[in-house]
């Protein structure tokens, strides 16, 4: 789903005030817009040797609270705000992957739903509460009655990225 970290200031998206996040102020360092044929590095520079697929996560994930892994993956959704977090499609039947940036030391480009990027660092399960939930689905766009139909935390599992390579719009 979706996670920024949400801190007690107050901040505008679009005409809208709402509750800051996290080194999630104005400007767009890091979060311009991807143009085709991009190779692009964000946070620390990776490759793809040894990436795994989404499946393979999970597998490797079974009886574990953590792994740190190198993972290939299609960007489902990503935050139009900033850029501060993006979503892993999962294959049929199973669940998105939450990623964030660590230390909110780098963004994605807001623009890159559909195209491939391989991520290294620590995948994890943790709850996201209502609230939480709820101020991320105002972030990706949701409608008023998609946010107000939010009434469970979520378990789920999440992605801290060390790196991200964007890879070319032919490695879609």
């Amino acid at each position: 789903m979706w996670a920024c970290g949400n801190e007690a200031a107050t901040h505008d998206h679009e005409g809208e005030a709402h509750e800051a996040h996290a080194n999630h102020e104005e400007g767009e360092e890091g979060a311009e817009n991807a143009a085709a044929g991009d190779g692009k590095h964000f946070g620390k520079e990776i490759n793809s040797d040894g990436a795994i697929t989404y499946a393979a996560l999970l597998s490797k994930m079974e009886g574990q609270e953590s792994v740190e892994v190198k993972v290939e993956g299609l960007v489902d959704a990503v935050c139009q705000t900033k850029g501060c977090w993006m979503n892993i499609a999962g294959g049929e039947g199973q669940e998105n992957l939450f990623v964030q940036f660590e230390d909110y030391g780098f963004f994605m480009p807001k623009d890159i739903a559909g195209r491939k990027v391989v991520m290294e660092g620590k995948a994890y399960r943790e709850v996201t509460t209502v609230e939480e939930l709820k101020h991320f689905a105002e972030d990706e766009g949701k409608s008023a009655k998609e946010i107000a139909a939010i009434t469970e935390p979520l378990e789920e599992l999440k992605f801290m990225a060390t790196g991200v390579l964007l890879l070319d719009e032919e490695g879609k």
